[in-house]
């Protein structure tokens, strides 16, 4: 079996521990490199040391070491990280997993840009379920086009750094999308004061972070006499790794171009 040698950046964090919990359980996948910033507390030990199984892959911050026997790479950091790891990546024929937020319109364009020269898949969320969510609501916006009014709330743990969630993002696009209307000129991310009546072509954000909340997402389509509530809660990252092996898989025979999680599951 030829096994996909894939590479974690943030290998110190939470979701990276979660990645190479993935890859190191996978009989398709080995663990062949594993960076970090500088300052991360793991740059210089093995990387799986925290499972109790070395992998023999040291935690780096130099990215040609951490990428030089890849043929993927993982990414769940910051933007400003993600876009120099794409850059390279493109350069080498790397393919790259992006399962970071808060990319603006420039971030998300160079992205595309690299995804000429390999293939990216690139999603704000990368668990399954949410997948399939953003789905529904594609289905039920079309349903409730008139007369309802359309309200995304999200919460998340203290040490999200980006708001609304990227997932609260798509699933407005997705919701707009849905409506023949663009996010940018209908989206409502908070409200003070004497706001006026609502616009009912708007669409509502409300933003919630504490404690270790994973992530849970509802989509509120409010009418006169009833509402339906479309709602996903994540309990662990593990989905989050989950998919991403799942992602992995699927650009295993895609040499440019860009995906994104509902072309992995025929969902496009």
């Amino acid at each position: 079996m030829n096994q996909m040698k894939i590479a974690v950046a943030g290998a110190s964090g939470r979701m990276g521990h979660m990645l190479i919990e993935a890859i190191q359980n996978a009989e398709d996948a080995v663990l062949t490199g594993a960076l970090d910033v500088p300052t991360a507390p793991g740059v210089g030990t093995d990387a799986a040391a925290f499972l109790g199984k070395p992998a023999g892959v040291t935690i780096t911050s130099d990215l040609t070491a951490a990428l030089a026997d890849a043929d993927y790479l993982i990414d769940f950091t910051r933007p400003e990280g993600t876009l120099k790891h794409v850059a390279y990546c493109a350069e080498h024929g790397i393919k790259v997993i992006i399962g970071t937020t808060g990319f603006d319109d420039e971030g998300k364009a160079a992205i595309a840009e690299a995804a000429k020269k390999t293939a990216i898949l690139f999603a704000p969320n990368m668990s399954v379920g949410v997948n399939v969510t953003m789905k529904l609501l594609e289905m039920a916006a079309k349903s409730f086009s008139q007369g309802y009014d359309i309200e995304i709330i999200e919460a998340h743990h203290r040490h999200k750094v980006d708001a609304p969630s990227g997932t609260a993002l798509k699933m407005g696009e997705v919701i707009a999308d849905a409506l023949g209307r663009k996010l940018a000129d209908v989206a409502v991310f908070s409200r003070e004061g004497v706001t006026g009546v609502r616009d009912p072509s708007s669409i509502g954000f409300a933003t919630i972070r504490g404690g270790d909340i994973v992530g849970d997402h509802t989509v509120l389509f409010a009418g006169d006499g009833e509402r339906v509530e479309i709602t996903h809660k994540s309990s662990s990252r593990v989905t989050y790794a989950h998919g991403s092996m799942r992602a992995a898989r699927f650009l295993s025979d895609k040499a440019t171009g860009l995906y994104d999680m509902q072309d992995v599951l025929g969902l496009s």
